[in-house]
């Protein structure tokens, strides 16, 4: 199947075929024809899916279809989105997708100055694509108001709740007309997932892809056991791999990430890190070094990296094994993108063993060892490794572990965060 046999509008192909898009990915293919036909939508789709492309392209063309001839455009498409991060992806995709179609759009999000926001606003655009805290703020400015939106994305919904963003998503929704088309996105379906789809979606047709519990079957996955103390030592030994042009590692903290880079930049290796106590200003720089290659390794925390895409990013380190199995998955998702090839190297100390176990129950396989390395895991009797708390790997520290005892056997299940 070609983009051209699903009945997209030339100025939306001929934007594709400049983007090198010929053939759509399985959301895309089943998402488009839904969208255009102007149902609600009820998707479930992992990272790296080509979820964007999947409401970006159909939303131009229905748009574009019912042109408003009035001097100062109207908020006519709403796509609320967890992070700065993610929301500035999915304008970006908005602006290559649509720029033959004369609509505008323009991203809303907190921690920097909000006068080019306002005065985007004031301009009038087509789409806003936002993060919930600044535009509810705007709004109870009197910067914008919601009541022309014709079409209302959530995205990345599981992540939204995650970190805590319900009750700004409810009020999100009083403000919107009753009629209107709604897509919900998510990548996983937990009950609380389905109750709130429930509140937004009218008789929705659902569209699966790539359940969470499956990784994309071409990323090579490897599992290094290491001494928590050598992980640094064992990152700078795989980075003398000049194949590797550029990695993505994550780490569980924000202090962690900020020691990895510190420790990468002494053995001459360029890094930056990207975490939630970044100005904006430098995590976007951050990204940007990071897409063109001037810089070679980006050290991020879960949440800072939601939303990363990065065209050919063949290399994703987990530095610290996450304590949520479904965390992995989108992790690794951010290597192997619209098939291309990708590689996941995890780092595993004792106290992360039952974390692995976890993931390779969820994944349904066992991830292959690399066991000839010169940092091989020697404490194989840690203490019991501390319960995470907070949502899951927000980059939050968690609490300090325990004082060292008398060592236990790792096997005894900790406290597991769900």
């Amino acid at each position: 199947m070609q983009f051209n046999s699903l009945d997209i509008i030339e100025p939306i192909l001929k934007s594709l075929q400049e983007e090198g898009y010929t053939t759509p990915t399985p959301i895309q293919a089943q998402a488009i024809p839904i969208i255009l036909q102007g149902n609600d939508l009820l998707g479930c789709a992992q990272t790296g899916t080509g979820k964007t492309a999947a409401f970006a392209i159909p939303i131009l063309q229905l748009l574009s279809a019912a042109r408003v001839n009035e001097k100062k455009r109207k908020i006519r498409s709403l796509i609320l989105t967890p992070t700065r991060e993610l929301a500035i992806q999915i304008g970006e995709s908005f602006k290559a997708y649509g720029r033959h179609t004369g609509l505008t759009n323009t991203v809303i999000f907190g921690g920097v100055n909000q006068n080019p926001q306002i005065s985007a606003l004031r301009n009038g655009v087509d789409i806003v694509i936002a993060t919930p805290g600044r535009l509810l703020d705007l709004m109870n400015q009197g910067f914008l108001n919601l009541r022309d939106v014709e079409i209302f994305v959530l995205d990345e919904a599981d992540r939204m709740l995650d970190m805590g963003f319900i009750h700004d998503i409810k009020k999100v929704l009083t403000v919107l007309p009753k009629k209107k088309q709604s897509l919900f996105f998510s990548a996983t379906l937990p009950p609380e997932i389905v109750k709130l789809a429930g509140t937004i979606l009218h008789n929705p047709s659902e569209v699966s892809v790539t359940p969470i519990s499956s990784t994309v079957d071409i990323i090579q996955q490897y599992i290094y056991f290491v001494d928590k103390g050598n992980k640094n030592s064992l990152l700078v030994e795989i980075l003398k791999d000049q194949n590797i042009k550029n990695a993505l590692v994550f780490t569980r903290t924000k202090h962690g990430a900020d020691k990895v880079v510190k420790f990468l930049l002494h053995h001459h290796i360029r890094a930056e890190a990207i975490h939630g106590n970044k100005a904006q200003n430098a995590r976007q720089r951050a990204l940007t070094n990071f897409k063109n290659q001037s810089t070679r390794v980006l050290v991020a925390t879960d949440i800072a990296a939601r939303g990363i895409d990065v065209d050919e990013l063949e290399y994703v380190i987990n530095f610290d094994i996450s304590n949520i199995a479904e965390t992995y998955v989108h992790r690794i998702g951010r290597t192997g993108r619209a098939g291309a090839k990708g590689t996941a190297y995890s780092f595993c100390d004792a106290e992360e063993k039952e974390y692995l176990r976890d993931v390779e129950k969820l994944i349904g396989k066992k991830i292959p060892v690399i066991e000839s390395h010169p940092f091989p895991l020697m404490d194989h009797h840690p203490v019991k490794a501390p319960k995470q708390h907070g949502r899951g790997n927000s980059g939050h520290p968690g609490p300090k572990p325990p004082a060292k005892s008398a060592p236990k056997q790792w096997s005894s299940r900790s406290g597991k965060t769900r």
